[in-house]
């Protein structure tokens, strides 16, 4: 897939080598919906092992609402986060996220592996994980299915129809979803 140039990012930080970036929080913009906007930036974690596909995500939450995205570019990684192995086991600094999108072909540990782990370990189940991939194959989405995934988006192929689907992606579970520790009275 191939995307045109972005402008580079200048407001994360690469922490620990190449494969994780730290949390940044995406400012808020103004929109028909933005008294449905969460109080507090949702912690998403990215498990994207293509850096354009990576910052064209982040930079389609950034047109939207407020979210805090930690980019990691491997499944072993991601475990480590969410287990949270050194060096991820300061809260403070790595943040456990409140949804987690998960690419499926994967350095080190594949995607579906991920998922299996996660949704097996019992600890995982109040997180929203979502399969955002290339892959259309019948067996990928049953399997994941199998292990819980909360959704299953092909990514297209055409950049046109990738950045809709992200606005339609960041609308359904950053504005329009609800959440356990959101009031009630919103």
């Amino acid at each position: 897939m191939t995307f045109p140039s972005q402008r580079q990012t200048t407001d994360s930080t690469i922490a620990s080598g190449p494969s994780i970036q730290q949390p940044r929080a995406l400012a808020a913009q103004p929109s028909r919906n933005a008294g449905k906007l969460l109080q507090e930036p949702l912690n998403i974690l990215l498990v994207e092992d293509n850096k354009d596909h990576a910052e064209l995500i982040a930079r389609s939450f950034d047109d939207q609402t407020l979210a805090a995205i930690t980019h990691v570019s491997d499944g072993e990684t991601a475990l480590d986060y969410l287990f949270r192995r050194e060096p991820y086991n300061d809260d403070d600094e790595w943040p456990m996220p409140q949804m987690v999108l998960l690419d499926l072909r994967l350095p080190k540990v594949d995607g579906l592996d991920v998922l299996h782990r996660l949704r097996s370990s019992g600890q995982f189940d109040d997180i929203p994980v979502v399969i955002l991939t290339t892959s259309h194959a019948e067996a990928d989405v049953e399997q994941a299915y199998h292990w819980h995934v909360n959704s299953y988006l092909v990514k297209p192929l055409d950049f046109d129809d990738f950045s809709r689907l992200m606005t339609d992606l960041g609308d359904y579970w950053l504005r329009w979803n609800r959440y356990p520790w959101q009031s009630t009275r919103s």
